[in-house]
């Protein structure tokens, strides 16, 4: 029977397709951050690249057999898991340059599922193939289980907020956290769209979407953000990041 894999069409590198590691906008992000330029060319090898994945489309699902991990070249991913009962708990938000899949090294299965937030592309790296490349080029792996150790930190900080924060401290932790995702990528820190849903957002921060909703509402009455459609501003940086727990800026937003 036929697997959603196969409707994304992934491609080796022989087929014609052009983009490569050492010319990637974001090699300084990704896993070539720590090869030399001989070992960028044995990944490329390794790599493999298709069609972009449209909105709404899976990447992979919770349940499936762990043969691969993938490098969001551009768009946004959210990974899921889905209980028994049917309900959906967002579990992260994935941006161009990070992995989705790494939690299938603990089951040898996805233990959740991956879906396109907006028109997506990726690159495949194949699990046989990424583990023998490893053992080859011991700074592939090392920087694998930095990412890793990434994930593990990102979801640390995420109960921290569910467990202590209020509501207003969640969704100004969420929005600063964004924001500089976004910086590192080189996009602006202070305007941004959001490609998830306000319904994804609350389910990912445990809170009604009418209280999401609030929220918003009364940042922008108090100065704090502005927001058109999808597209969201900070008027008062500052302040975002004290809410959020972060009194120390990272970039200085407000002078912009």
């Amino acid at each position: 029977m036929p697997t959603h894999k196969k409707n994304l069409d992934f491609m080796t590198p022989t087929q014609g397709n052009k983009t490569h590691c050492s010319t990637c906008s974001l090699n300084s992000l990704c896993l070539p951050l720590a090869l030399q330029s001989n070992d960028l060319d044995a990944l490329d090898q390794v790599i493999k690249r298709g069609r972009p994945i449209q909105k709404g489309d899976m990447l992979f699902k919770q349940g499936d057999s762990f043969n691969a991990i993938y490098a969001i070249r551009t768009g946004a991913i959210k990974s899921f898991t889905v209980a028994s009962s049917g309900e959906e708990q967002i579990t992260g938000f994935h941006l161009a340059s990070e992995l989705v899949g790494l939690a299938g090294y603990s089951e040898d299965v996805y233990p959740l599922s991956a879906k396109a937030l907006e028109t997506t592309t990726v690159c495949e790296l194949p699990l046989d193939q990424l583990e023998e490349l490893c053992d080859k080029i011991p700074s592939l792996r090392k920087q694998i289980m930095r990412n890793m150790g990434s994930e593990i930190r990102q979801d640390q900080q995420m109960m921290l907020q569910l467990s202590k924060k209020s509501s207003d401290e969640r969704l100004a932790y969420f929005l600063v956290e964004l924001s500089g995702r976004f910086e590192r990528r080189g996009f602006s820190a202070k305007t941004f769209r959001l490609s998830m849903s306000r319904v994804d957002i609350s389910n990912y921060l445990g809170l009604a979407v009418e209280t999401v909703s609030r929220i918003f509402t009364r940042f922008q009455k108090n100065g704090l953000i502005v927001t058109e459609g999808k597209e969201i501003t900070f008027v008062n940086h500052t302040e975002l990041n004290t809410l959020a727990g972060n009194p120390v800026l990272t970039a200085d937003c407000d002078a912009v």
